[in-house]
């Protein structure tokens, strides 16, 4: 029984002070919280602003992907040519003319 006091007491003078129970997720040792938006409205009833859209989003997208994809192009395309070069990974021209 002292210790259900103990441990009420304790939960009180932590919401005093802002602190978290420890039996919060956060407090737990190997686990992170993130932050999430799952509320439409405030408790007063009032509905919450829309999130902050980012414009062209899809666009900038497409220009980072194909930039990318052009500069691996470009990065295989010359160590190809090196390997080439040194006689490390030349192709064999096979004549079947059989």
């Amino acid at each position: 029984m002292a210790s259900a006091l103990v441990g009420r007491l304790y939960r009180l003078s932590a919401l005093r002070t802002g602190g978290t129970s420890p039996s919060t997720p956060a407090n737990v040792p190997g686990r992170t919280v993130a932050a999430s938006r799952t509320a439409t409205s405030t408790s007063s009833g009032a509905i919450l602003p829309k999130p902050k859209k980012t414009p062209f989003g899809l666009f900038r997208i497409a220009v980072v992907v194909v930039s990318f994809l052009y500069v691996g192009a470009q990065i295989s395309k010359s160590f190809a040519a090196l390997l080439e070069e040194h006689d490390i990974f030349v192709p064999e021209d096979d004549d079947d003319d059989d």
